[in-house]
C-alpha cells in the first residue's frame, strides 16, 4: 500500500513544481493529516451506539478513535456540557495515505451512481471535506453485523496555500472530482 506515498514522491511533486513554478522541494504542498469523525446524535436513546461506531472507525482506519465531548450545553438539543456527541480519528504518514488510496480507488467507487466529489468543498486555506452518507462502502464493514447507518465526514487537511493547489494535488493524488461540463 506505500503506492499513494511513491506515487507522490515520483509523479506529483514534479507536477505540481512545473505547474505552479516552485523554486524549491520544500514549497510543494502535501497532504498534513486525514481526520474522519462520526457525529452521533442518537446517543441519549442508544447509549451502545457510541461503542459501534468507535469499532467501525478502528476497522476502517486501523486506529483506535477518540471519543469528542460537547464543549457547551445547549439547551434546545437537550446536550449538557461535556457529554459525548462522537467519535474521532486523525492518521497521518502511512496509515493517512493507506487510508486515502483505499478511499479513492475501493470504497467511492462502491457509491451507488458515483459521479465523482464536489470541488466546491474548499475551506480557502486548501483544506477538502468530504461528507460520506454510509459506512458500508468500506470493504471491512460486514453488513450483517451493522446496527445502524451511520455517516462520517472526512476532512483532508493539505500545507496548500490556495484551494487551487490543493485540488491540484488531491487530483494527482486520485480523488475522482465531478467533470464539469
Amino acid at each position: 500500500m506505500e503506492k499513494l506515498r511513491e506515487q507522490y514522491q515520483n509523479e506529483v511533486v514534479p507536477a505540481l513544481m512545473k505547474k505552479f513554478g516552485y523554486k524549491s522541494i520544500m514549497q510543494v504542498p502535501k497532504l498534513d493529516k486525514i481526520v474522519i469523525n462520526i457525529g452521533l446524535g442518537d446517543l441519549k436513546e442508544n447509549p451502545k451506539a457510541l461503542e459501534n461506531a468507535m469499532n467501525d472507525l478502528t476497522l476502517i482506519t486501523g486506529q483506535r478513535p477518540v471519543v469528542t465531548k460537547a464543549k457547551k450545553s445547549i439547551a434546545a438539543f437537550k446536550l449538557r456540557e461535556g457529554a459525548n456527541i462522537g467519535c474521532k480519528v486523525t492518521l497521518r504518514n502511512d496509515k493517512m495515505y493507506d487510508f486515502a488510496y483505499k478511499l479513492f480507488n475501493v470504497a467511492l467507487p462502491r457509491v451507488r451512481d458515483f459521479r465523482g466529489v464536489s470541488e466546491h468543498s474548499f475551506d480557502g486555506r486548501g483544506n477538502y471535506s468530504l461528507g460520506i452518507k454510509e459506512q458500508l462502502i468500506f470493504p471491512e464493514i460486514e453488513y450483517d453485523k451493522v446496527d445502524k447507518v451511520r455517516g462520517m465526514d472526512i476532512v483532508f487537511a493539505t500545507t496548500a496555500n490556495t484551494d487551487e493547489e490543493a485540488k491540484e494535488l488531491l487530483t494527482l493524488l486520485g480523488m475522482p472530482f465531478k467533470n464539469r461540463k
